[in-house]
């Protein structure tokens, strides 16, 4: 991440000065390109707290939520259910240890398209994997697989790109509902085939444990422990049948058809929904919900606040790669290249700023759409939408994720979350072509 950093900041700063010492100002009102870098990783720095700060509500609601479901033993029913599949995916992690409900949480929010709500369940998992993790500081094989799934997690309903849309004055805002679908599963698929090859290429310097041990680090002189919280799952270390998990994917894929047909009303209720549904299970399950509610509301707040360093470093160095004129001068030659195969100069920018900068690929995207040459039903306005409901901001994910446990050495997770990055961007392109360009 050091390295990754610095060369952010090395090419911006390059590319301004380049600029500044080839500059000549047409009127006394023209901004020279270092004064228009500096103001911006000021405007930037503010707006990387004013985020945190807009997140603080965010997390103490949903992971106060959280605390919630696990108070009444909803983490247990889930991770015992798809217990199967997770521990496939992850066999390091213990079948009953609570980062297994939590990262099945944040892919559910994800798939259902909830945003920033999926956001305190993954920070949650982390902080649950980070207690398994025998070398702190460097993320292990889980915490990369779950990172880069979570930045290309299949997405059922992209609410927030529908109702983007539908404001934009589509006759069809949820028309990137399959295309969104289709190109999170290629990403998704990507994400995992990768996770596992590269895993055996940046090898910890530790060995991570066995499913059958979870530890904590412990001062010099005292024993293994193991987390308070993975002994209160420990009703959780039988998986349901067989037969239980399947009817369970099976009403997941049975979602698919619902989604495309009905994912314009749907919407609406889906984080109302949620709120509901998990505070009348901790009702029904006797929990006290309001005090759980805010010890897990608690949580979020230290949360938020902690993440805010990693934040302000991060999408400083991104504004000043957009700032300085470093973005604009790989569309310009890319765009040659990429216009033959489906991915025009137009929607280049959001391809290549999407990993980067959420705020800034929405704005791109809110431009386009609403670009009346353009438009949403155009062929480039699905394909910005789906880029959009598809993938992650890649750099965003990793600092706050990782951020949130300290995680300085992140051995594959980033060359992982990018190649998932890319596969859901081509995706995207092919299916797009197919039902909305020339081979439709």
């Amino acid at each position: 991440m050091n390295a990754i950093f610095f060369a952010i900041v090395l090419i911006a700063f390059s590319v301004a000065a380049f600029r500044q010492v080839t500059w000549v100002a047409e009127t006394p009102e023209d901004v020279s390109p270092m004064d228009a870098l500096g103001i911006g990783m000021i405007d930037t720095a503010e707006a990387s707290v004013t985020l945190a700060i807009g997140l603080v509500g965010v997390m103490a609601l949903f992971l106060g939520l959280m605390k919630v479901a696990e108070h009444g033993g909803l983490l247990v029913i889930i991770a015992k259910l798809l217990r199967p599949l997770m521990k496939r995916l992850f066999p390091e992690v213990p079948a009953d240890h609570p980062a297994m409900g939590a990262m099945i949480l944040n892919i559910s929010a994800n798939v259902m398209g909830l945003g920033n709500a999926a956001t305190p369940f993954g920070i949650r998992a982390m902080q649950e994997l980070d207690k398994l993790n025998p070398e702190k500081g460097t993320a292990t094989n889980a915490m990369a697989l779950f990172l880069a799934i979570n930045t290309s997690s299949v997405t059922l309903l992209p609410t927030g790109v529908i109702a983007l849309r539908a404001a934009a004055g589509s006759n069809d805002p949820a028309g990137i509902v399959p295309t969104t679908l289709v190109a999170t599963i290629c990403s998704t698929t990507v994400a995992i085939v990768m996770a596992k090859l590269l895993q055996r290429y940046w090898a910890s310097s530790s060995p991570i444990p066995s499913s059958g041990t979870a530890t904590t680090s412990a001062p010099e002189g005292e024993g293994e422990t193991v987390p308070e919280d993975a002994r209160d799952l420990s009703k959780a270390d039988q998986a349901y049948p067989a037969a239980a998990s399947i009817i369970a994917l099976l009403c997941l894929f049975a979602l698919v058809p619902l989604t495309v047909i009905y994912g314009k009303e749907i919407a609406p209720w889906i984080i109302p929904g949620l709120m509901m549904a998990l505070l009348a299970f901790g009702v029904a399950k006797k929990v006290p919900v309001y005090e759980s509610f805010v010890e897990g509301a608690k949580d979020g707040f230290n949360v938020a606040l902690r993440i805010i360093p990693y934040l302000v470093a991060i999408l400083v160095a991104v504004g000043m790669f957009r700032n300085s004129g470093a973005m604009e001068l790989l569309i310009v030659p890319l765009s040659a290249v990429t216009g033959p195969l489906g991915l025009p100069a137009e929607a280049l920018p959001m391809a290549l700023l999407r990993p980067l900068s959420g705020s800034g690929a929405y704005g791109i995207l809110a431009s386009i759409i609403n670009d009346q040459a353009i438009g949403p039903d155009s062929y480039t306005g699905y394909l910005v939408s789906t880029f959009q409901g598809s993938t992650e901001t890649t750099f965003y994910v990793l600092a706050v994720y990782f951020g949130a446990v300290q995680i300085r050495r992140i051995r594959h997770a980033l060359v992982t979350a990018l190649s998932a990055d890319l596969a859901g961007i081509i995706a995207a392109v092919v299916i797009c072509s197919i039902l909305y360009g020339s081979l439709a």
